[in-house]
C-alpha cells in the first residue's frame, strides 16, 4: 500500500491509502477529492490536471500538457498510476466544477421577475395557484383525572370540530413530539396540515405563540449544475436560493458516463450520495440558514431533472435508458417522501418529480414547457433548453412534439479547456475588434472580478466574434494571424483572451481549435435536432413565430450571435426570448400550486416524443450543421462578416 496526499491551494489536505498500480483519479474519487473529469477518465478532455510535488507517480505524457507544464510537474490524474507514496497539489482550476455554493436570502430582481412573469402567464391561461396547506390554531382542554382522553384523540377531535372533516391522519413525526409540544404550550397549538377532500393530514405541531413556517423546496437537477429555491407555500414568496455544481460530474460530464459508472460495484449508492449528500442536502442546509427556517419546515419538494438524473437521484438503475429500446424504469412516480431518500426536509414531505416523457426528455422539460407557454398559444412556437442535453419542444395549443440531442457539456463550460459554469469570474459576453483583434468582455461578479474562464453565453459570443472578424473559417480553424493567435507544436491554433497575469490564474485563458470543434458539434446537434423535427412535421423555419430559450448558461444569450454561428434558425431576432432556468421556475410552480402540478402531468401525456437516434436522416443533418454557420448557406441568408 502507498500513501497519497492531496494538497489544495487553500492549505487543506486529504490523505488516502492506495494499492500500487491504482489510478490516481480513482483514488481521488474514493476519498471525495473533487477533480473535474468530464470525460470520466479516458484522457480526452485534459481537465483533471494536478501538480506532482514529490514521491513516485507513473504518468504518461499527453497532448493536453505542454513540455513546459510537464517539467513544472503538471500531470493528468486519469493517466497517472500510483507506484509509491506520493504528494500532489489539486489546483482550484482542476476542481472548478465544484465552484463554491452560492446562497442568497432573497432572489435577485431579475429572478423574481422571471418567476413572477411565469406565474402570471400560467394563471392567465386558467391554471389556479393554490395548494392544500393550512395552519390551524387549536385551543384544547388540558387533560385531568376526570378527562383522560389520550393526546392523539384530543387533537383529532379538535381538528374535526375545526374543519368539519372526519378523516384525520397524524404523521409519525407529530405522534412522537405531541406530548411535549402540547404540554409546553398548555394545549394551545398551531397545526400544519393539508386538507384534501375529506382527509386532513397533520404534518407538524408548534406552540401557538411561535411562527408556523410552511415552506416548499424546488430543485432543478442539471447534469452540470443544481439550482434551488425555498418558498413560502402560503404566499409564494421566495425565501432563499442556491446553486452548486452537481457532485456527480466527477464521474463524467454526460449522462452516459454516469450510467456506466452506476453499473460498477456500489455505483448506484455512489451516484446517489453525490447528488443528495454532497449537493442537495448542503444546499438545503445553507438555504434554510439564509431563510431562517428549519429544514423540518419544508413540507413539499419538487424536482425538475432529466430522465437519467431522476433515476440517479432516486437510486434506480439507469442502464435501460441507454440501451435499445431505451426504456426508463419510470416516467412519473407519486410514492416518494423525504424519509425515503434521507433528504434534509420533513420526513413526511412529499417529493414531486416532474414527469419524464422519454429516455432523454425528462421532467426538466415538462416543467419548463409549462413556463414556456407553448401549450397555451395558437401560433407555432419552439422551446429550447440548452444544457448538457439539448431538449426541444415544438407545437402550439393543439399539439406538441419533443426530442433531445446530446449536445455535450459545452454550453455549461464542459469540453472547453477554459470553460466553467456561469459563476463569479466567468466571461459571459465578448466583442472582438475586427481590425486589432482585441477582445472586450463582461465578467460575472462584482466590479474588479478577474476573468477565470468562459461560460456558455461567453463561448457563443467568442466563437461568433472570431467568425465575424474572419479570424476563424467555417470549419473553426484559424485563418488569420495576430498577437492573440497562437499555434502549439502540433499546429493547433488558439485565441488568447487573457494572460495568466490578467486572470490571476495558473494558466492563460485561451480558446483553441479543439474547443471550437467541440462547440461546433454542440451547436450542430441543436440546429440539426430543430431542423429534423420540423422536417418530420412538414414544417419549415419560417413557420416558427416564437422561440423560447432556457438554460443557466449566463445572464442571457446574444441571440444574434447564436444565429450567426448556426445554432438557431435564421429568423428575426425579435422572435427569440430568453426565459432563464425554466426547469426551476416550473418546479417552483408545481410545488406551490397543485393545479400547476396536474397541468404538467397533462402536458407530459399530450406530448409526442421523437427519438432522434432512430430517425432516418438525422445524422446527415448533424454532419451538415457542423460548420459555421452551416454547409447550406441558404439556410442562413442574413449572416454577415465584418469588412476588413
Amino acid at each position: 500500500m502507498a500513501k497519497v496526499l492531496f494538497k489544495f491551494e487553500d492549505g487543506s489536505q486529504v490523505e488516502a491509502s492506495a494499492a500500487l498500480g491504482e489510478n490516481l483519479l480513482e483514488v481521488a474519487r474514493k476519498v471525495n477529492v473533487a477533480i473535474d473529469a468530464p470525460c470520466s477518465g479516458n484522457a480526452s478532455c485534459g481537465k483533471c490536471k494536478v501538480k506532482f510535488l514529490s514521491g513516485e507517480l507513473d504518468s504518461k505524457k499527453t497532448r493536453h500538457i505542454s513540455e513546459a507544464e510537464y517539467s513544472e510537474g503538471w500531470r493528468l490524474s486519469c493517466v497517472s498510476t500510483i507506484t509509491g507514496d506520493v504528494e500532489v497539489m489539486v489546483p482550484d482550476i482542476a476542481s472548478a466544477y465544484k465552484s463554491r455554493m452560492k446562497v442568497a436570502d432573497l432572489s435577485s430582481p431579475e429572478e423574481i421577475q422571471i418567476f413572477n412573469k411565469a406565474t402570471e402567464e400560467i394563471k392567465a391561461a386558467g391554471v389556479e395557484f393554490k395548494n392544500s396547506f393550512e395552519v390551524i390554531e387549536l385551543q384544547m382542554d388540558e387533560p385531568t383525572l376526570d378527562d383522560t382522553m389520550p393526546d392523539n384523540e384530543r387533537l383529532v377531535w379538535a381538528l374535526e370540530a375545526q374543519t368539519g372533516k372526519e378523516n384525520i391522519k397524524l404523521s409519525f413525526t407529530v405522534l412522537r413530539k405531541m406530548a411535549k409540544v402540547l404540554r409546553a404550550a398548555a394545549f394551545h397549538v398551531k397545526a400544519v396540515v393539508t386538507v384534501k377532500d375529506e382527509e386532513v393530514f397533520v404534518y407538524d405541531l408548534v406552540p401557538a405563540d411561535k411562527e408556523a413556517y410552511v415552506t416548499g423546496l424546488a430543485i432543478d437537477i442539471g447534469t452540470t449544475t443544481v439550482s434551488g429555491v425555498i418558498l413560502d407555500l402560503l404566499t409564494g414568496k421566495i425565501l432563499a436560493k442556491a446553486s452548486s455544481g452537481n457532485g456527480q460530474i466527477r464521474y463524467g460530464a454526460d449522462v452516459i458516463n454516469r450510467i456506466i459508472e452506476q453499473q460498477k460495484p456500489g455505483g448506484v449508492a455512489k451516484l446517489q450520495k453525490a447528488i443528495i449528500d454532497e449537493t442537495i442536502n448542503p444546499m438545503i442546509i445553507n438555504m434554510c440558514r439564509a431563510a431562517k427556517v428549519a429544514p423540518n419546515c419544508i413540507y413539499s419538494m419538487c424536482i425538475g431533472a432529466n430522465t437519467t438524473m431522476n433515476h440517479l437521484f432516486v437510486g434506480v438503475d439507469g442502464d435501460p435508458i441507454r440501451m435499445e429500446p431505451f426504456i426508463p424504469t419510470f416516467f412519473g412516480t407519486d410514492s416518494i417522501h423525504g424519509r425515503d431518500l434521507d433528504i434534509k426536509i420533513h420526513p413526511d414531505a412529499r417529493i414531486i418529480i416532474a414527469p419524464n416523457i422519454g429516455s432523454y426528455v425528462g421532467g426538466d422539460i415538462t416543467a419548463g414547457t409549462l413556463v414556456s407557454m407553448v401549450w397555451a398559444q395558437e401560433s407555432f412556437s419552439l422551446f429550447v433548453d440548452l444544457g448538457t442535453n439539448g431538449e426541444l419542444v415544438f407545437g402550439n395549443s393543439d399539439f406538441m412534439m419533443s426530442c433531445a440531442c446530446s449536445a455535450g457539456p459545452a454550453f455549461e463550460g464542459g469540453d472547453i479547456s477554459c470553460g466553467m459554469r456561469a459563476t463569479d469570474g466567468a466571461i459571459e459576453a465578448c466583442v472582438i475588434d475586427p481590425v486589432t483583434m482585441e477582445p472586450t468582455f463582461t465578467i460575472v461578479g462584482d466590479e474588479g472580478t478577474k476573468p477565470v474562464g468562459l461560460c456558455g453565453s461567453g463561448i457563443i459570443d467568442v466563437i461568433a466574434e472570431l467568425f465575424r472578424c474572419k479570424i476563424i473559417g467555417p470549419n473553426g480553424k484559424f485563418i488569420r494571424e495576430g498577437a492573440r493567435v497562437r499555434h502549439d507544436k502540433y499546429g493547433i491554433g488558439s485565441y488568447l483572451l487573457a494572460t495568466k497575469e490578467e486572470a490571476g490564474s495558473v494558466k492563460d485563458i485561451e480558446i483553441n481549435e479543439v474547443d471550437i470543434d467541440n462547440f461546433i458539434r454542440a451547436k450542430g446537434a441543436i440546429f440539426s435536432a430543430i431542423y429534423t423535427m420540423l422536417v418530420s412535421l412538414d414544417f419549415d423555419v419560417s413557420m416558427i413565430e416564437n422561440v423560447y430559450v432556457a438554460g443557466g448558461i449566463g445572464s442571457g444569450i446574444n441571440m444574434e450571435n447564436a444565429v450567426n454561428i448556426g445554432m438557431f434558425p435564421d429568423i428575426g431576432v425579435e422572435k427569440y426570448h430568453y426565459i432563464g432556468n425554466s426547469s426551476l421556475a416550473g418546479a417552483y410552480a408545481m410545488v406551490l400550486s397543485e393545479p400547476a402540478e396536474e397541468k404538467v402531468y397533462e402536458l407530459s401525456k399530450n406530448m409526442t416524443y421523437m427519438e432522434l437516434s432512430t430517425t432516418p436522416g438525422y445524422m446527415d443533418e448533424f454532419v451538415a450543421a457542423c460548420f459555421i454557420p452551416h454547409t447550406n448557406s441558404s439556410l442562413f441568408p442574413n449572416v454577415k462578416q465584418a469588412d476588413i
